[in-house]
């Protein structure tokens, strides 16, 4: 983005819970730093908005911006102010047309937290071509869903062909651990999902095709991940894992958007491990029932979340085990210190908002992979307490 706008950043949804994370962030990882970036705090209540920037601890001339998702001028009118938005308001199937829509038309750089296939699907096809014009870069999923799994297939191939001299046309992404909860927001935009699949085949079929991301493409026959089974390798038992829906089909996309660097025969999945044995087998045997209803009768709402003690005690472990049909196998490391969907999702989101800004490339809708790939890998190890690693 060539001109000049007054921000370089502004956090649209800045008074929600995720949202104020990270607001915080900005404050905590950029307050004293000479390459800070202009940011502002937009959300629909002035009042609201002084209120986050005072307990955050946020100067005084931090900017607000009051701004309302279902207002599309008011909308177009702050997009023109910046070069970067920020928005953690979801369901963004409900609230998000119209932010992605100016972002697209005024060329606007614009990163979510969206775990929403169907309707990413549909924004692809809306805003694609027009963001390509004006040169905005929309990126989908730049929280939990789906940095650490994106990001760690692309450090994986990129490892396998240094090694082996060519992608691994095979990878397993496994979750071998974690502690957090999941946010308001994801309970949300799961019910939205499923509450729109429920009246509409159209959407049933984009959330079973594992290619519902790259139009005009489609691979070979990708894994089933909903069957449990005993991974010998790994010495545990794998159970269905409630983000591989979103997950798999950004990382098909990521390869289809740089032009097929794991090959047009790439095969991948993600699972849960559980524990050797039959305890293991009875837990991935729940899991399957789990998927029905991952949240429970009483699902967390939008704007609750844990303290920031339990974010702080939160953790994921993700492991990436390529295999090549000559026998060779490599197994990389993606690991966060906090809390998945809060402590680490907010810093996931800070970060790939400064990669935007401190990079170029041409626009469209496409993901924190295509897009930024290394320069978001090595923001998160120096400011997301991500560690990106081989082992063995």
């Amino acid at each position: 983005m060539a001109e000049e706008r007054e921000f370089d950043i502004i956090v649209f949804g800045a008074t929600g819970f995720t949202g104020r994370l990270v607001a915080e962030h900005f404050v905590r990882e950029y307050a004293s730093s000479d390459d800070g970036p202009k940011w502002a705090m937009a959300g629909r209540s002035e009042d609201k908005l002084a209120a986050v920037r005072r307990e955050i601890g946020a100067p005084d001339t931090t900017p607000m911006i009051v701004a309302n998702a279902e207002d599309p001028a008011a909308l177009e009118q702050m997009c023109e102010r910046t070069r970067v938005v920020l928005s953690t308001v979801g369901p963004y199937q409900i609230h998000g047309d119209a932010l992605v829509a100016a972002c697209a038309k005024i060329g606007t750089d614009y990163a979510d937290l969206c775990g929403e296939p169907a309707w990413m699907h549909d924004k692809i096809a809306q805003h694609h071509d027009t963001a390509k014009q004006s040169g905005a870069r929309i990126c989908f999923s730049s929280g939990f869903d789906s940095i650490p799994f994106d990001l760690g297939v692309l450090m994986l191939q990129k490892e396998g062909k240094a090694r082996f001299g060519a992608p691994a046309p095979r990878v397993r992404g496994r979750v071998r651990g974690s502690k957090g909860t999941f946010s308001g927001g994801t309970a949300a935009s799961l019910t939205a999902t499923l509450k729109a699949a429920a009246t509409s085949p159209r959407i049933v079929g984009l959330l079973n095709d594992p290619f519902a991301l790259t139009p005009g493409f489609e691979g070979p026959d990708q894994p089933n991940g909903m069957i449990p089974h005993y991974e010998d390798d790994l010495g545990k038992w794998a159970a269905p894992f409630v983000m591989a829906p979103i997950n798999t089909k950004n990382v098909h996309r990521t390869n289809f958007l740089l032009n097929h660097p794991y090959g047009t025969d790439f095969r991948y999945d993600e699972m849960m491990l559980t524990s050797p044995g039959d305890a293991g087998r009875a837990a991935a045997d729940a899991a399957v029932k789990l998927m029905k209803n991952p949240f429970g009768a009483k699902p967390p709402k939008p704007g609750e979340g844990p303290n920031a003690e339990e974010r702080e005690n939160g953790f994921y472990d993700i492991v990436f085990v390529g295999e090549w049909p000559t026998g060779d196998r490599l197994q990389y490391a993606v690991k966060g210190r906090y809390d998945p969907g809060y402590g680490s999702t907010s810093r996931m989101l800070g970060e790939t908002g400064m990669a935007l800004l401190r990079s170029d490339g041409p626009g469209g809708c496409g993901t924190p992979g295509a897009f930024l790939g290394e320069d978001l890998v090595e923001r998160l190890r120096k400011r997301g307490a991500i560690t990106f690693e081989v082992e063995g």
